[in-house]
């Protein structure tokens, strides 16, 4: 047997992205405690938690407005399945954690989407998600955003389209009032 058969098989990690942006970063630092653009491994039966509170928490976030253990992620596999998961559980008493739509409350906890914005306060949160197949451990890589994710993402306008589907703010009104047509003309 050559070497290269005898050679273990390489086991892909499962890895967690996280895009972290804030609009005060800049003044008060409060990602200074996070390590940016190194991953890191975490053991599966960790619960890593993201707060204020150094003693407590993997991921430290330098705001008093922050809870002290704001949430936690737990890493686990389906029941009955090969497929690896997290779980977002909020940990804060006074703020809700919205993950995209979903609103939780205190110790209320979601599936993690498998790419999805976190928020809380003036925090957002880009979570992705990079299948992998260990079942020892799992690995973090995090990065610091300059613009608001919201804004990065070009979330669609709000705004109603007519039904001549061109969009009233393509066209600048150039003084022209409104005007009201029947609509059989």
């Amino acid at each position: 047997m050559t070497s290269f058969e005898e050679a273990g098989t390489e086991e892909t990690v499962m890895c967690l992205h996280m895009t972290f942006y804030h609009p005060c970063q800049e003044d008060k630092m409060m990602f200074r405690g996070l390590n940016f653009r190194k991953r890191e491994q975490v053991r599966v039966d960790e619960m890593p938690k993201f707060g204020r509170d150094s003693n407590v928490c993997r991921y430290n976030l330098m705001d008093t407005r922050v809870s002290r253990i704001q949430f936690a992620l737990q890493f686990y596999r389906r029941l009955n399945s090969s497929e690896f998961c997290f779980e977002i559980k909020n940990m804060s008493k006074k703020t809700k954690l919205l993950v995209d739509q979903t609103e939780l409350g205190y110790l209320n906890k979601i599936d993690l989407p498998w790419k999805c914005i976190i928020c809380f306060g003036d925090y957002q949160i880009l979570a992705e998600i990079e299948e992998g197949e260990s079942m020892d451990y799992f690995e973090t890589y995090l990065h610091l955003a300059e613009v608001p994710i919201l804004q990065e993402r070009c979330l669609p306008s709000l705004l109603p389209i007519p039904e001549n589907g061109i969009s009233p703010s393509l066209f600048p009104s150039q003084g022209k009032s409104p005007m009201e047509i029947d609509e059989n003309e």
